[in-house]
């Protein structure tokens, strides 16, 4: 019998140390960094928020769980191969120089360490075992606990934290491996996942759904008129959402686009970029943490009437540590027993116009909506 959660972790992802305000950075950086990230910076010494902190309370969060049920499986570093599905080979000589060195990427404080490299591959790997776990029927859910995250980067380049895309990479590896035909990708990170979507855009075979706060906040990008390119178009749902929006606009966004929209394209695999900084805290929108609990329901749901419950989740953003680790432990729960009843969530009506006004664009635009009246999960 499946285990109901495996938890994918090694500790190598804690090896990724990004440099913050240290002293040798130049002071042209030190601006660029502080104009960028506002009040994530305090004075004095700073970390980069990217920090192994934000990982390894996680994993001390899930294992003071003490559940038998969990399922740990081991993590192998992904191969260049893995890699070379979802990024170019240009891409991946950058990887190979930088391994060893510490170094500022880009002025979005995209950065690496020594060990950081290497903590992408297995990022990466970790990614692809979720895969592995949920379709070799071992869970019928998993959860990678990860980090660089991914969903910023592009097939040729690194951009906002992050190295490897890894929510893309195992959705490859899904295709290539298992041999599947259809995945569909979430994104709830309230940072639009510009990466996921540029490497996806011109394919049928991925339906990629984000629900994000709207430009101009970071990366500028996910209007909602962008539904893909060429033989994807279609099948990039984006729901920008305005500032302080609250839980009700986001379980409206999953069940009057997502759920249509999913159960037309028929997907073989769920896999979900789950960052947790959407919360009040985070200052990008104002979601409770519970939201979360709900969103999982939703999903864990959606998985079961359309692929025999093969859900996955990667970890993508989230700095402040403690709603970052409730908002996780909502979600864990709900894995770990689908039945138990659902936190209450906000009741703030803020980001519902949006939401009905993406769902009337979509449905102009995207003929898995067209012939659809929405309705609940």
């Amino acid at each position: 019998m499946p285990a109901p959660l495996a938890i994918v972790y090694h500790d190598e992802m804690l090896e990724h140390r990004p440099p913050g305000l240290e002293p040798e950075m130049r002071d042209y950086h030190s601006r660029k960094l502080r104009a960028l990230l506002g009040e994530l910076v305090i004075s004095g010494p700073w970390k980069h928020p990217e920090r192994p902190e934000r990982l390894s309370s996680l994993v001390d969060h899930v294992r003071s769980l003490s559940d038998s049920r969990i399922l740990w499986p081991d993590v192998p570093r992904a191969d260049e191969a893995a890699l070379a599905r979802a990024h170019t080979s240009g891409h991946l000589r950058k990887l190979a120089e930088l391994r060893g060195r510490t170094r500022m990427l880009s002025l979005d404080t995209t950065a690496v360490s020594p060990g950081s490299i290497d903590a992408a591959f297995r990022a990466a790997g970790a990614a692809m075992t979720v895969v592995d776990t949920v379709l070799e029927g071992a869970a019928t859910s998993a959860f990678a606990l990860v980090r660089p995250p991914g969903h910023h980067a592009h097939a040729a380049n690194f951009r906002g934290f992050c190295l490897i895309n890894n929510v893309a990479v195992a959705a490859r590896h899904a295709q290539a491996v298992h041999g599947l035909e259809r995945v569909l990708i979430i994104d709830w990170d309230v940072h639009h996942g510009d990466g996921t979507e540029s490497i996806f855009q011109s394919d049928p075979s991925v339906l990629f759904f984000d629900l994000h706060r709207a430009a101009p906040y970071y990366p500028g990008t996910g209007a909602v008129e962008n539904v893909g390119r060429g033989r994807g178009r279609g099948t990039t749902l984006n729901i920008p959402l305005p500032e302080d929006t609250s839980d009700l606009a986001a379980l409206e966004a999953f069940d009057r686009i997502l759920a249509p929209a999913a159960r037309r394209f028929r997907p073989q695999l769920i896999l979900v970029s789950a960052g947790f900084d959407g919360t009040r805290e985070h200052l990008g929108c104002n979601y409770s943490r519970a939201l979360f609990a709900h969103l999982t329901d939703r999903l864990q749901r959606l998985a079961e009437e359309l692929c025999d419950r093969r859900l996955g989740f990667v970890l993508e953003g989230g700095y402040h540590v403690e709603p970052m680790r409730s908002s996780l432990d909502h979600c864990l729960r709900v894995l770990l027993d689908p039945d138990r009843p659902l936190p209450p969530t906000g009741t703030s009506r803020i980001g519902l116009p949006a939401v009905r006004e993406a769902t009337d664009t979509l449905r102009s635009l995207c003929p898995l909506l067209r012939e659809s009246a929405g309705g609940a999960v």
